[in-house]
């Protein structure tokens, strides 16, 4: 049997004090033109918040939170694979795979385990307590960095059901955001047995032709996201799909390239009104860029855009997922996705909720939204 070997995370010192010398000696460019972040992450805020991360951050505070949590690492298909998995006091139990995406980590989960499997502690109930397992996507964080290529998205969905039979879970639960609902989709479609239901928080679909012809007041807020996103806000996406390489050197050098490459992403997909500190602390948006930072994830993070980026969204799978589904839909979610959309791909849909505030990085946004999306779900699955 395939060895599981707990992990702690241990950057030494002389990493952060580099990390720190890099941030001083920035070649910073000039103030952008507009006074607004249609240009990108403005200069003023951008340095403000260097300096904060070089002179006040504390990196070694969140190393021992994350190494108070159960980690371990398991080779998988040849790459190491880390993740975080906590189990729940409850016999009863559920055991549940939940995956990020970019440019998030496992940090985007740390406020909703404790709620998820201790439930009774949060509110709930023993019947909505998890067995929770939080994977590192291959090629971030603390998970291996793929040498050759062939990590897509519907290998991470093997890789991941392998990880859970592993873990001794023959029936399991899967939920994901982002890269995460790509491959939580692909689990769904794949459907080896072993998954019991799907849960997402960005379902991918392409639009009906009903909506297209004769679109409802949702069909309208859909196409308007997408035509935002095309137009004004995935340049990211095509170079990372094309030229994750280029694009690496730049982030693996530079901490304040690497800091504004994600920090954008936060201002534009979060629900903020504005500023993304409005709904994240700024500790917690410096915790998962440092991530990025002393795992040296830029080029290989950006790598699974190339490997999966025209088969892992919208109309890149044709064939349909038919095992049970829940959908929680947050208004502000790049596209925020109608149900008739969904119907066309997912076609046993149990549990579909639109929401009233909320964006893309859901759990580590609306924690307790989250949780509860996630209690809801598992309850209409009887």
């Amino acid at each position: 049997m395939a060895e599981i070997n707990e992990f702690k995370i241990d950057f030494p010192k002389a990493e952060i004090e580099d990390l720190k010398t890099r941030i001083r000696n920035s070649r910073w460019p000039e103030k952008e033109t507009v006074d607004d972040w249609s240009q990108g992450v403005p200069l003023d805020y951008l340095k403000n918040l260097c300096d904060y991360w070089s002179s006040e951050y504390n990196w070694f505070k969140t190393q021992d939170g994350l190494n108070d949590i159960p980690q371990f690492k398991s080779d998988i298909n040849g790459l190491s694979i880390h993740f975080m998995h906590v189990h729940s006091p409850h016999k009863n139990a559920k055991p549940i795979l939940i995956t990020h995406g970019w440019p998030g980590s496992i940090i985007e989960f740390l406020k909703v385990i404790e709620p998820l499997t201790e439930p009774t502690k949060h509110g709930g109930s023993e019947a909505d307590a998890f067995h929770a397992v939080f994977p590192s996507l291959p090629g971030y964080g603390f998970s291996g960095k793929p040498k050759k290529a062939g990590w897509g998205v519907h290998e991470i969905a093997d890789a991941w059901n392998q990880l859970m039979l592993r873990l001794g879970y023959k029936k399991y639960y899967a939920q994901g955001g982002d890269w995460g609902s790509a491959v939580t989709t692909a689990i769904g479609l794949q459907n080896k047995g072993a998954c019991q239901a799907i849960h997402l928080n960005m379902p991918n679909a392409g639009a009906t032709e009903e909506a297209k012809q004769n679109p409802t007041d949702a069909d309208k807020i859909a196409f308007k996201g997408a035509s935002f996103y095309q137009r004004w806000d995935s340049g990211y996406s095509k170079q990372q799909s094309t030229r994750p390489q280029t694009l690496g050197y730049a982030l693996s050098d530079s901490p304040i390239g690497q800091c504004a490459w994600i920090l954008e992403k936060f201002y534009q997909w979060t629900d903020c009104n504005g500023h993304p500190e409005n709904v994240i602390t700024r500790d917690e948006l410096l915790d998962n860029i440092t991530l990025y930072w002393l795992s040296n994830s830029g080029a290989s993070s950006a790598r699974l855009y190339w490997e999966s980026f025209n088969k892992a969204f919208g109309e890149g799978d044709k064939a349909t997922i038919d095992i049970p589904s829940g959908m929680s839909i947050f208004p502000k979610e790049i596209v925020p996705t109608p149900r008739p959309w969904a119907e066309k791909r997912f076609t046993n849909i149990r549990y579909w909720n639109d929401l009233d505030k909320g964006g893309h990085f859901a759990a580590f946004e609306q924690p307790e939204i989250f949780v509860n999306e996630l209690r809801s779900w598992n309850r209409s699955l009887g």
